[in-house]
């Protein structure tokens, strides 16, 4: 942890020296959904990820920060004067509880007290007892396909989260010493693969929990959960309406005109579907209990086809010419209706 007193870990989370515990929980937040790998594929941000992921360690946890701004000269007098108000605030309208505590202690040991609490988000214990501490969830984007979200998917999803030193069990020391293993922050950053099964009918929006994925507990505290916010892609080709399926499906021209059998991908499989002769572009098919099946309710709705004729990128010679002969051998004035529409 020593090298760390080189850098301004603040700055790194973009908060203030005077930020409370949870104002540097918010902006950790923020960063690890711009910066996770996951996120990001750019290969800077892998450091910058890191930077923050120990910024936060050090800054989230009470004993760490304290030393961290004393040996920085954060934790000074103007600290102390600047939050005096507002502990001389909180001390009129806890007065017993301070008077209490002036039954062991000076009022100027009160003081450092409520300052402590205030600014670290916790009391100051010099002789503290382990409590249990729940580990905090995990929140990771994941993007799916449509026909993902319709029939569900398994999915491998890298997560990074925190768990107890295994060394010092998260106590910081071993025989007051500093745990060499994680630099006396308690906790060890990991890396970790694992499988989730997305369920059939999640949308833009859904979130997808798996218990006991997120960050250790402490002290037996409970594990902290996964949660996966799903993104639904846009297929350039499928969309859904309710229980129906709108399928824009491109033929080419001579399919149009001599018809043709398309095999189109529905829930279950795929159906065939006919497209009969002289099929104009914009044409729609309907086939009917093709489309999404709502078991509850013993519904299931429609695949509803819009044709679209297609030029192909490329054309030979050979099929250019083909398509000269049949401009030469056509009569029929495909635009008379056009002409005459005044």
């Amino acid at each position: 942890m020593v090298n760390y007193y080189n850098r301004d870990l603040y700055k790194t989370l973009n908060v203030n020296i005077d930020a409370t515990a949870e104002e540097i929980k918010s902006a950790y937040r923020k960063l690890v959904r711009k910066y996770h790998p996951d996120v990001s594929k750019n290969v800077d941000n892998e450091l910058k990820f890191k930077e923050i992921q120990e910024a936060y360690e050090i800054l989230s946890d009470y004993e760490s920060r304290k030393k961290y701004d004393v040996l920085k000269g954060f934790y000074s007098e103007k600290i102390k004067k600047k939050y005096e108000q507002k502990v001389n605030e909180a001390k009129e309208k806890t007065d017993t509880y301070i008077k209490k505590e002036q039954k062991n202690e000076t009022f100027s040991s009160s003081l450092n007290q409520a300052i402590d609490k205030l600014f670290y988000g916790k009391k100051l214990d010099n002789n503290p007892v382990r409590h249990s501490v729940n580990g905090e969830d995990i929140n990771i984007d994941l993007k799916i396909s449509c026909f993902e979200s319709l029939n569900g998917t398994n999915r491998k999803v890298n997560i990074l989260h925190t768990e107890p030193c295994p060394k010092c069990g998260g106590r910081k020391f071993i025989n007051d010493t500093q745990c060499p293993m994680c630099n006396g922050t308690g906790m060890l950053s990991l890396q970790k693969k694992i499988n989730v099964k997305i369920p059939k009918g999640v949308k833009t929006g859904s979130k997808v929990r798996v218990r006991k994925e997120g960050n250790k507990g402490i002290n037996g505290g409970k594990d902290g959960d996964l949660y996966l916010n799903i993104t639904v892609e846009k297929h350039p080709y499928f969309e859904f309406d309710g229980l129906n399926i709108l399928c824009v499906l491109p033929i080419t021209p001579f399919e149009a005109v001599l018809g043709t059998e398309v095999s189109v991908p529905v829930p279950d499989g795929s159906v065939s579907v006919k497209i009969p002769p002289m099929t104009s572009s914009g044409q729609k098919l309907k086939i009917a209990a093709q489309g999404i099946e709502n078991k509850t309710k013993s519904k299931r709705g429609d695949l509803i086809i819009t044709v679209q004729i297609k030029l192909p990128d490329k054309l030979s010679q050979s099929e250019i010419d083909l398509y000269n002969n049949l401009k030469n051998l056509s009569a029929y004035d495909i635009r008379k209706d056009f002409y005459n529409a005044k």
